[in-house]
């Protein structure tokens, strides 16, 4: 019997633009590999970027916003597994699905918590320190919703998980913590990795219209950089990532080694090439696609504790973390310089990636949680009481929204 899951998009995945869309492609790997038929769906426009799913045989569809033919799209699809990408997907279509395929596990993917970046924001905005007031938003209220709607809902960060159990006091049962799924790095191609002498240079990656990489981009260029480029004065600092801004552009000096290089669609190759990454991020939620793809390429690290945040659990992390300006400039300089430092904070990083986030590790644990709550699902739902209620609510208030922006749409 063939399984049917369609996904629900915010956007199309970009696997090479952002962590979010590696991310999402993993999740597919998964499905696939015990033969689920994927329709992917959709109401965002396709970019240069986007992946070609038909190239994996995963078949895609666009939909509309507050319209009723996914309802007939849905129905006619029946599927088994239903999974949303980030929650203002399951608050668009979620109640739709619930009423035309009841039956179908309705999966949240949450890629990081949203109200956890949103709190963070405005405490650095706020100059204050970032407690339960800041947590507790109208974002959290929404996006805490979505999870209980939902069956089961994937958490990328173990911090992440901790704080919907502590502070929101989401029950485990809907839970799951689901990190980068990675393969192992093997001794020959750790051997295989240009070593010290080889690299030159800093680097830093992410996509510009995340606006935590854009204000780290610009923290590290009013801040830190400066410092750096005293101390050394021939390194540059190279920054990749897709959708480069005019905000961006006018960042890039070639005569202070600042300079903005935009979209690359190898970082691994170019990874290779450098010295020390750095990551300066001063808010944020989630787990750093930039300081994975560092430690798969042997680029030890420079970072914040919220870059750090979710990485490395009880393992030492492959360079050093820095929230202190003074402190962050001083062991970039020193991890550039020095090449034991260097050579031992490498190999850390092989030692987190096969430890932390094989897929080997967390693939089975997945598959059978969703397979158990697939079986045990009426069950489970009635032990959801408060998800219920407010799948009750949002049929009331979000579905009649709806129904009535579709009937204005056509006139």
């Amino acid at each position: 019997m063939i399984k049917q899951l369609l996904i629900i998009g915010f956007v199309w995945p970009e696997p090479q633009s952002s962590a979010a869309g590696s991310r999402m492609m993993q999740i597919i790997e998964i499905f696939k590999s015990k033969n689920y038929k994927i329709t992917f769906a959709t109401a965002c426009t396709k970019s240069d970027n986007a992946f070609d799913l038909k190239q994996i045989d995963v078949e895609t569809k666009t939909i509309v916003l507050n319209d009723s033919s996914f309802d007939t799209f849905i129905k006619e699809l029946n599927p088994e597994v239903v999974l949303f990408d980030r929650f203002m997907i399951e608050e668009q279509f979620g109640w739709r699905v619930a009423e035309q395929c009841p039956n179908a596990l309705r999966i949240l993917d949450t890629e990081d918590l949203h109200c956890l970046r949103r709190g963070r924001h405005q405490a650095l905005k706020d100059n204050a320190f970032f407690d339960a007031n800041y947590l507790f938003n109208d974002t959290a209220k929404r996006e805490i919703a979505s999870i209980y709607r939902c069956d089961l809902s994937i958490i990328i960060s173990e911090v992440e998980i901790r704080i919907l159990k502590e502070q929101f006091h989401v029950s485990p049962d809907l839970l799951i913590y689901l990190p980068f799924l990675l393969n192992s790095i093997t001794l020959r191609s750790q051997r295989a990795l240009p070593n010290f002498k080889e690299r030159n240079h800093f680097i830093t990656v992410g996509n510009f219209l995340h606006q935590p990489n854009m204000d780290g981009l610009l923290h590290l260029k009013r801040n830190i950089w400066p410092i750096i480029r005293k101390k050394l004065p021939k390194a540059q600092i190279h920054i990749y990532g897709a959708y480069v801004t005019e905000q961006a552009k006018q960042l890039n000096n070639e005569a202070d080694g600042f300079l903005i290089k935009g979209f690359v669609e190898d970082i691994n190759l170019l990874m290779q090439q450098y010295k020390v990454c750095l990551v300066p991020l001063r808010y944020g939620a989630g787990l750093k696609g930039k300081i994975i793809d560092a430690m798969l390429n042997g680029v030890p690290c420079v970072t914040s504790s919220i870059g750090a945040e979710g990485m490395y659990g009880n393992l030492e992390p492959n360079g050093f973390v820095e929230d202190d300006t003074k402190d962050f400039t001083e062991k970039a300089v020193e991890l550039y310089t020095n090449k034991i430092f260097w050579n031992g904070k490498q190999k850390l990083g092989v030692t987190i990636i096969n430890v932390r986030f094989d897929k080997q590790l967390y693939t089975q644990d997945f598959l059978t949680k969703v397979k158990n709550t697939q079986n045990n699902l009426e069950l489970m739902r009635l032990h959801n009481f408060t998800g219920s209620m407010l799948m009750h609510h949002t049929l009331q208030s979000t579905k009649f929204m709806s129904k009535w922006i579709e009937e204005k749409n056509k006139k």
